[in-house]
């Protein structure tokens, strides 16, 4: 086997633990082998066309293999009785137990590589994914399915099945340490997890596999809320990221089908940490052969590291009073929500662009934000784009359109501080709906399009289907933390109450609930600019009717709501005629009506209620001064909406989308209207916010980022054709 004497350099260390000294030179090797490694991404069910299973002893891989040939006409082919023993003339165990567990699996890899069969549902031996060669070698011939059971289930079988050895427990380890060591080689090699719950039967597991080849096979796909599901044109994931907004118009969404879960599913999840079940939910979301899983979770680790999401409990939900909980979403970066999707969404960027066919391809990336998605989407680009973002030769820029008059005053400082060749940050003397709409009609404009040249737009908003779907992750890891902690029981309801200004915050919650979470109701959060709800109530949306008012939860300031689209096209059975002719009359009328079908879909899913300016700064102060802990505005206008129009019988999850300390040029004044707080510098002011409480505590980054000085100081008038011209100027730098 290759690398050894790298390997054992490597791990001296282990050297005193005698049962895992073995395990540890094999997995090692493996890893070292594989790394970077990325022969996956042509790999389909053509050609040869087998369905490779693989497990530990006792998942069911034999019995599955012929269950699953038998549905699909295919020869089922198991490794140790189809082709070891035939090969050395002898059973396996008569094998072992003649050459030992170290030259077994030297042989057992000898004869893996002369595997060649075709058509057919190979059911491999627990040791042979062990052996990266010949893994290699199979996987060139079909897929491999990982039967995923829990320790539990796999000791529960094997004492029934009378197994009380396999290979590696010769070096001392237990049968648990041993089916430990083996787990990390099945999860470097899978293409499907399928997982084995202690009750299934095999007919249910091999239901289960057939279920997931086909959508293998058959990839549903991403279609634009307004082209023609009939035309059979969809998008891959990865195209979807690079290219923001469809070329119609219209907003990405995974169609027609989308994961769903059963509660034993959701319970296999609950033990394991944020970083594992994101990976466990985002394979059932992306394609392996977008991103494959072992690439996702390198993605996933390197995106949530402890560095850049305060530990130990990277998304907590901490108990206010009574039944309500608030999801701590801001112990990232640049302190608010955003950071989770703009994080990973970045590396699915980058990914996409090492795959074009041009390699002198150029993007330029807008933004509009309404105060944090600026600062997110700027800190997660210069952190994980890699050569791609700050290299000499850029081939990625962003540019960020931020409504001058209407972000706090930290918001604006953590944008326009922000660094780099490739950025370019530009106040707007206008509102946030006027950006959104400033960058939707920047991707339509053809003169503008054609003056880029090389340089290919996309965006970064919730528009982007890649920076919508991480946001599913923690609405269902609150979930799974709410039964960890015992303060629910699986299975109970529990409503969701999301602050809402563009809808795709609670939009990832409502994938959520499709997804089997048992959430009973979105209680939507709006401030004085209640567009929406307004809509959920009457069904009938009124921009024409609304004028944008400025408050001191300014993410929210939203009357154009733009993931909404999105949420009608799925309930009106996702008909893009009816999207098209919805907005239509919503901009040629003022106004457009949704059927009565969808408008008892939204209010079944849905209560809708907003927050005054007063009633937002009375609940701050209420909930401070009884509980102790600080909301920022944005999170106060949802606990007054959760409290208001929710249901106490239900435990209430309240979505804390920022730290307070982003906002204390607002809140100070509420805590003590006597002094003034005008003059306070913005190191000043958060020094001021570690004094007031440390529930929740300081966010460590948004203090050292205040240290920046600014590097942004350019303004415009609410003037497209400007805005255009800057547009066009920055892309012909990079």
């Amino acid at each position: 086997m290759q690398g050894l004497s790298l390997v054992t350099r490597q791990s001296r260390w282990i050297n005193h633990i005698p049962q895992c000294r073995y395990w540890f030179y094999i997995t090692t090797c493996h890893l070292h082998q594989k790394q970077g490694h990325t022969w996956k991404s042509w790999k389909t069910l053509s050609g040869k066309g087998n369905i490779i299973l693989m497990g530990s002893p006792g998942s069911g891989k034999t019995t599955t293999a012929k269950i699953v040939g038998r549905a699909l006409g295919k020869r089922s082919f198991d490794i140790d009785d189809d082709l070891l023993t035939p090969v050395w003339g002898m059973s396996v165990a008569k094998k072992l137990k003649e050459i030992g567990e170290m030259r077994f699996l030297e042989e057992e890899g000898q004869v893996l590589l002369g595997l060649d069969v075709q058509n057919s549902v190979v059911s491999l031996s627990g040791s042979n994914p062990l052996v990266y060669e010949a893994m290699a070698k199979i996987g060139e011939q079909g897929i491999f399915v990982y039967l995923d059971a829990t320790n539990e289930t796999i000791l529960k079988r094997q004492k029934v099945m009378k197994v009380d050895r396999i290979v590696g427990m010769g070096s001392g380890a237990s049968l648990e340490d041993v089916i430990n060591f083996r787990r990390n080689s099945y999860e470097d090699w899978y293409d499907i997890r399928v997982l084995v719950h202690p009750d299934d039967t095999q007919e249910h597991v091999a239901q289960r596999v057939l279920e997931a080849v086909k959508k293998f096979e058959n990839n549903p796909g991403h279609v634009s809320t307004r082209g023609t599901l009939s035309s059979g044109k969809f998008t891959n994931f990865l195209d979807t990221v690079l290219q923001g907004i469809a070329p119609d118009g219209g907003l990405y969404v995974q169609s027609p089908s989308r994961p769903k879960l059963s509660l034993e599913d959701i319970n296999r999840l609950v033990p394991l940490t944020y970083r594992e079940r994101a990976l466990r939910l985002l394979e059932l979301w992306i394609h392996p052969l977008d991103i494959s899983p072992q690439e996702l979770r390198s993605f996933i680790e390197k995106s949530y590291k402890d560095e850049l999401f305060e530990p130990p409990d990277l998304a907590p939900v901490v108990h206010l009073s009574g039944n309500q909980f608030v999801l701590e979403l801001f112990h990232g970066p640049t302190g608010s929500f955003k950071d989770w999707p703009l994080q990973l969404m970045p590396r699915f960027f980058t990914k996409a662009m090492k795959l074009l066919e041009n390699p002198d391809a150029k993007y330029l990336i807008l933004v509009a934000t309404s105060g944090d998605t600026g600062s997110a989407t700027l800190d997660g680009f210069s952190r994980h784009a890699g050569e791609c973002f700050y290299a000499g030769d850029a081939k990625v820029g962003v540019i960020v359109l931020y409504p001058t008059h209407n972000i706090s005053k930290i918001q604006k400082w953590q944008t326009t501080a922000m660094e780099g060749s490739n950025i370019k940050v530009i106040g707007v003397d206008s509102d946030f709906d006027f950006c959104q709409q400033t960058v939707k009609k920047i991707f339509r404009d053809s003169n503008v399009v054609k003056s880029l040249g090389n340089c290919n737009l996309s965006a970064a908003n919730s528009i982007n289907w890649g920076r919508l779907l991480p946001q599913t992750l923690y609405h269902a890891s609150a979930y799974m933390n709410l039964v960890r902690d015992g303060h629910i029981k699986l299975g109970d309801q529990v409503d969701y109450c999301v602050p809402t200004g563009n809808f795709g915050n609670i939009l990832s919650a409502f994938y959520v609930k499709e997804m089997g979470f048992p959430i009973r109701k979105l209680i939507c959060a709006s401030n004085a600019n209640n567009i929406l709800t307004d809509f959920l109530h009457s069904g009938t949306y009124k921009p024409s009717a609304f004028t944008l008012q400025r408050t001191i939860s300014p993410s929210i300031d939203i009357i154009e709501s733009s993931n909404l689209e999105r949420l009608l096209f799925h309930l009106s059975g996702e008909d893009p005629h009816f999207i098209k002719d919805f907005y239509i009359d919503a901009v040629s009328k003022g106004q457009a009506t949704v059927s009565q079908k969808v408008k008892l879909a939204l209010q079944e899913n849905f209560v809708a209620g907003y927050a005054t300016e007063t009633n937002t700064k009375e609940t701050l102060l209420k909930v401070f001064r009884t509980t102790g802990y600080l909301l920022d505005p944005h999170t106060s206008v949802a606990h007054f909406v959760a409290t208001n129009y929710g249901d106490v019988n239900f435990p209430t999850l309240i979505s804390g989308t920022a730290h307070h300390g982003k906002f204390i040029d607002n809140i100070l004044p509420l805590l003590d209207p006597k002094e003034n707080f005008s003059s306070l510098r913005v190191d000043e002011l958060i020094q001021r916010a570690t004094e007031v409480t440390s529930r929740p505590k300081m966010n460590r980054f948004l203090q050292s980022m205040l240290t920046k000085k600014i590097q942004h100081k350019d303004t415009v008038a609410e003037d497209y054709g400007e805005i255009c011209t800057k547009v066009v100027d920055f892309a012909n730098t990079l």
